[in-house]
């Protein structure tokens, strides 16, 4: 058997991969780990437990919390909200950690289970990797009083709400139309709540979620809707959530897509003219557009690069205290307020920068380029191999030479399957699909398998 937490807990098809007797399992070997703190200072511990609307979330979610109460500990069953308010909500309750039954972005029969830590946080390899024996070993029983308690948490949307809105500083959204697509998933009790509170108009879609629509044809998988909706309404921008809400894609008034990179070009530079961008330096994968880092260095602001996934860009954050960070799907990190990617904040960020600065956000996303970007997957080769072949090596330098300071060459093999991965950014798409397709064979002539 496999390692069963992948990079973002554990997920797969629900009822097939991810089943009840997993969840339960799962539940009480998480309560041995996490809650080791709260038995070393002889209590109970506390857990948050929450899902998005998935039909399968409700049996997963009371599988999750049977097995945590039957482990001793007490759970406050937050109900359908997004996954960074379950993160937030640990924090704010100083629970011991908490479980998000969600599978985010992914069609509506699949679903996972993700554990924050104590203060919200994600949980580190070695800690999965102790639930994981955990789920091993002998099961503890309790009994009588030992047993914990399941209780509904009543006003966890309301902290949230007013979390959010705290976070604006006092900076209103008057005057400004917004289209919010909640993706028929969390966002849809939230999002459009807490802009309207913050003073915007309101236009909403996506949002009727009944448990089988989650993502399907909407969201940030699905920009079209959104944007057809933004010049329909005449609306300034709109928003895009995906089913967990932890991600934020934007259109500007014409419908043009405001990518992850374009958002954090935006918000990074707005941090550092208010002082708030901790040493001038933003987090992004080595996936983001060359034109953001050229954009940020033009303005006087260091990018630090990290593998892909957003739990590299949280390690870098936290090691370093950096306060922005981010990829080009729309995980965004504003760590002064979150410690996950949080779609719902980043919107209402992106609103505030065109109510602060006076500009549309068609002005604003002009603060980078986009360099054409051309990714080749090629199949069945090893892996592996990708670093230790000399030819293959030169061909990358070769290219590298031909763009000349005006583009880059990524070979990234994948993490599960005999796939490399060949990306190549230059001026003109045309040179990037060359260069790719060059490089593609090679890898192949190589590394066949």
């Amino acid at each position: 058997m496999g390692r069963l937490f992948g990079t973002d807990g554990v997920r797969g098809l629900a009822g097939v991969d991810v089943t009840a007797e997993l969840a339960l399992s799962l539940a009480r070997a998480a309560a041995l780990v996490l809650g080791r703190s709260a038995r070393g200072e002889s209590r109970r511990a506390v857990a948050v437990v929450a899902r998005d609307p998935r039909v399968s979330g409700e049996f997963i979610s009371a599988a999750v919390s049977a097995g945590l109460a039957s482990a001793g500990v007490d759970v406050l069953d937050a109900g359908v909200i997004p996954t960074p308010a379950a993160a937030y909500l640990v924090a704010d309750t100083g629970a011991d950690f908490g479980v998000m039954v969600s599978a985010s972005h992914n069609p509506a029969a699949d679903n996972g289970i993700k554990f924050f830590a104590e203060g919200g946080r994600k949980l580190a390899d070695d800690v999965e990797d102790e639930i994981e024996a955990a789920m091993e070993g002998p099961v503890v029983a309790v009994t009588g009083r030992e047993v914990g308690r399941i209780r509904r948490f009543a006003d966890a949307e309301d902290r949230y709400l007013v979390h959010l809105l705290g976070t604006l500083e006092g900076t209103r959204l008057d005057g400004v139309h917004v289209v919010l697509d909640c993706a028929h998933g969390a966002a849809a009790g939230i999002s459009p709540d807490v802009f309207t509170d913050a003073g915007a108009r309101v236009t909403v879609i996506g949002n009727d979620p009944d448990g089988f629509n989650i993502n399907e044809g909407v969201g940030s998988t699905h920009l079209e809707p959104l944007a057809a909706a933004v010049i329909e309404h005449g609306a300034d921008l709109g928003i895009a959530h995906d089913g967990d809400a932890d991600r934020c894609l934007a259109v500007d008034a014409a419908g043009n897509v405001v990518d992850g990179d374009k958002i954090m070009a935006i918000l990074a530079l707005s941090m550092a003219r208010r002082g708030k961008l901790v040493r001038n330096t933003l987090v992004a994968t080595v996936m983001s557009n060359l034109g953001l880092k050229l954009a940020m260095a033009d303005n006087g602001i260091d990018v630090v690069e990290t593998g892909v996934g957003d739990r590299y860009v949280l390690e870098a954050i936290n090691a370093e205290g950096y306060s922005l960070g981010g990829e080009q799907s729309g995980h965004v990190i504003m760590s002064d307020h979150a410690t996950t990617g949080d779609g719902i904040l980043t919107g209402l960020h992106i609103a505030a920068e065109i109510v602060r600065s006076g500009q549309t956000l068609t002005e604003l996303a002009t603060c980078m380029t986009v360099y054409p970007q051309v990714l080749v997957n090629v199949r069945g080769v090893d892996r592996t191999g990708v670093d230790g072949d000399e030819v293959l090596q030169q061909a990358v330098r070769q290219a590298e030479i031909a763009l000349a300071g005006n583009g880059r060459v990524l070979l990234r093999p994948s993490g599960t399957e005999p796939v490399v991965r060949v990306m190549v950014e230059a001026k003109h798409v045309d040179d990037a699909q060359r260069l790719a397709d060059d490089l593609a064979g090679i890898v192949l002539e190589r590394l066949a398998v």
